[in-house]
C-alpha cells in the first residue's frame, strides 16, 4: 500500500468547558470543540472573518489533562488525525455521521490567569496510549522573532 498521511494541526479557542465521560473500561474520554478563524477580503476590498469549529476527542491521560487546565476561551494548539464515526439515529432510524480530531498532542497555550486559566506546556499522548510527555517552554522562547500584535490575525 502507498504511503499515507492522516494529521491535523490546529491553533485555535476552546468554544466551551470540555465534556469528560469514562468509558465501561475506565479510560477518561474528554470532548470539546476548537474555533479557528480565517481573515480574507471580500470582492469590495473589506476584510471578513470566517471562524470554523473542529469536534475534538481525547483519549486517557490527555483527556485528564485537558479536564483539569483546558476552559472555555483556553487557547490550544493541537495535533491528532481525522476520523470519522457513525451510528444509527434512535429515533429517526437514519445513519448520523460525525467527523472529529481525535487529539495526539496539545500546548496549553494560556497563561496564569488569562480566559481559561490554562498553563503553557505541550503534553502527547503515546500510540499505546499508557502515557504523556510534558515538554515546557519558557516565555522567552519566541522573544526575538519580530512578530508584533498586528501581524497576528485573531
Amino acid at each position: 500500500m502507498a504511503k499515507s498521511v492522516n494529521k491535523v494541526i490546529l491553533l485555535g479557542n476552546v468554544g466551551k468547558d470540555p465534556e469528560i465521560r469514562v468509558l465501561p473500561s475506565g479510560q477518561p474520554v474528554a470532548n470539546f470543540s476548537i474555533a479557528t478563524s480565517e481573515r480574507f477580503k471580500d470582492q469590495q476590498g473589506n476584510w471578513q472573518d470566517r471562524t470554523e469549529w473542529h469536534n475534538m476527542t481525547a483519549y486517557g491521560k490527555l483527556a485528564e489533562i485537558i479536564r483539569d487546565y483546558v476552559k472555555k476561551g483556553s487557547k490550544l494548539y493541537a495535533e491528532g488525525r481525522l476520523t470519522t464515526r457513525s451510528w444509527d439515529d434512535k429515533e429517526s432510524g437514519k445513519k448520523v455521521y460525525r467527523t472529529e480530531i481525535v487529539v495526539g498532542d496539545i500546548s496549553l497555550l494560556s497563561g496564569r490567569g488569562e480566559e481559561g486559566g490554562a498553563t503553557s506546556g505541550g503534553y502527547s499522548q503515546q500510540r499505546s496510549g499508557s502515557g504523556y510527555d510534558q515538554r515546557s517552554s519558557g516565555p522567552d522562547d519566541y522573544a526575538n522573532t519580530g512578530i508584533t500584535d498586528d501581524d497576528i490575525p485573531f
